[in-house]
């Protein structure tokens, strides 16, 4: 992933550094298991134990030669180890060492996922809390439809966030496997009790059955945990742009001093890292379909995956991890404007709140259909540009025959429309 992505950090878990010393701790689990069991000399892990080292740059260049990552890596530790290293990988193949180190740094990528999940998930619950009575203009199709409670779109992203994160969990269990268990999976070298010790020290689960490989549906629904929370995280965001156009002006992105908006335009204030977050959701999606083109892999393993996954794994750890980031700045810095919001909702002269009329009127006109008739007879008018709804209301000779004036101005009010908020709120938080 470029810099501009990468928080230092995540970057240092899928460093080239980290992904050789992540090997290594699989390598030396696995001698100190053999050596427990008698399969490998004691006097031999010792000295595997002191000595495992590597060294990236000579490891490139054996690469080079040998093509295989894996060789490389075991030459470079036999160079520090000497002879006993003739005892590293003992009846291994290269996925044990490399899917069992792969769960290593995705567990270590998703505490850190997590952790701004948690700041995520307090920053939208504190806005929930702090506009739980602000109302602002509900709308369906981008059209108004009635007033409601800013606190209640904070808690449907709440409540959405959260469940992103309960599927993010379940993923991280499903993908904390490792497997020592050879070249296709039957254990021919190996004991099982090796695999188990090595995943008992690493803090990972025995995979209960494999190939040469762990298979991959356990990534594919990692890194679609991962695109669900970057697509709610695009969701939001599209949600505070949207709220930020110049006509509608009901929320807009923190505006830093010295911050420009346009290279051009001196005035401008664009929602930069709401659209940020909306652009990189779309490549975690687009990672989350190669995962899933991973599963299907030729018998007991091909190697097509490989390649992939060298992308699509640390860009996707390192952009959920960086757009998180950003949006919790997003939220910490959020402006609400209360007074457009209020001004929206009278914008249309009532109309938003012709369904409360339409309830007022069903019983003494008798009729839900000739009261709808009624209200909407006004409704068109008011759209037409003719007169204000509220006014044409107070005209309307078949209402006030009907509704006492007070009745017709309690339709008008906002309380109506967040009298059940507090319920809802209970539920959620």
């Amino acid at each position: 992933m470029v810099k501009r992505y990468t928080l230092p950090e995540m970057g240092a878990i899928w460093s080239e550094e980290n992904k050789f010393r992540s090997w290594l701790k699989v390598e030396v689990a696995a001698s100190r298991a053999l050596a427990d069991l008698g399969m490998i000399p004691k006097k031999a892990f010792r000295v595997i134990e002191k000595k495992a080292d590597f060294n990236v740059k000579r490891i490139d260049k054996i690469e080079a030669k040998v093509d295989h990552d894996v060789i490389a890596f075991l030459t470079s530790v036999a160079e520090f180890v000497g002879p006993e290293a003739k005892y590293i990988h003992y009846g291994m193949t290269s996925s044990d060492v490399l899917d069992t180190a792969m769960a290593l740094r995705l567990k270590e990528s998703s505490e850190l996922i997590d952790k701004k999940l948690v700041k995520a998930l307090s920053a939208i619950r504190a806005l929930a809390r702090r506009h739980k009575m602000t109302p602002t203009i509900g709308r369906t199709h981008g059209v108004f439809a009635e007033p409601t409670s800013l606190g209640l779109k904070f808690a449907i992203w709440y409540t959405e966030l959260q469940r992103g994160r309960e599927r993010f969990k379940a993923a991280v269990k499903e993908i904390s496997v490792g497997k020592v268990s050879g070249a296709v999976g039957n254990f021919a070298n190996l004991d099982p009790i090796v695999e188990s010790k090595v995943c008992r020290e690493l803090k990972l689960k025995p995979a209960p059955v494999s190939t040469q490989i762990i298979q991959r549906d356990r990534y594919a629904a990692f890194m679609t945990s991962l695109a669900l929370i970057a697509s709610s995280l695009e969701k939001f965001a599209t949600e505070i742009r949207n709220l930020q156009r110049s006509e509608i002006g009901e929320m807009q992105e923190g505006f830093a001093k010295g911050q420009k908006g346009s290279s051009a335009m001196p005035h401008k204030k664009n929602p930069i890292t709401a659209e940020r977050v909306a652009g990189l959701a779309r490549i975690m999606r687009g990672n989350a379909l190669a995962a899933m083109e991973n599963v299907a892999l030729w018998h007991e393993r091909d190697i097509t995956h490989s390649s992939v996954e060298r992308v699509i794994i640390p860009d996707s750890c390192i952009l959920i991890d960086y757009t998180l980031h950003k949006f919790i700045g997003v939220l910490l810095h959020l402006v609400v404007n209360k007074k457009r919001m209020r001004e929206n909702i009278y914008m249309t002269g009532g109309l938003v709140f012709s369904q409360r009329l339409l309830l007022k009127l069903t019983e003494p006109v008798g009729s839900r259909e000739k009261a709808y008739q009624i209200v909407q007879e006004n409704a068109m008018k008011a759209h037409s540009g003719e007169e204000k709804f509220m006014d044409l209301v107070k005209e309307d000779k078949r209402i006030t025959a009907l509704l006492p004036d007070d009745e017709i101005d309690d339709c008008f009010t906002l309380d109506y429309y967040l009298r059940n908020v507090s319920k809802v709120f209970k539920r959620v938080f």
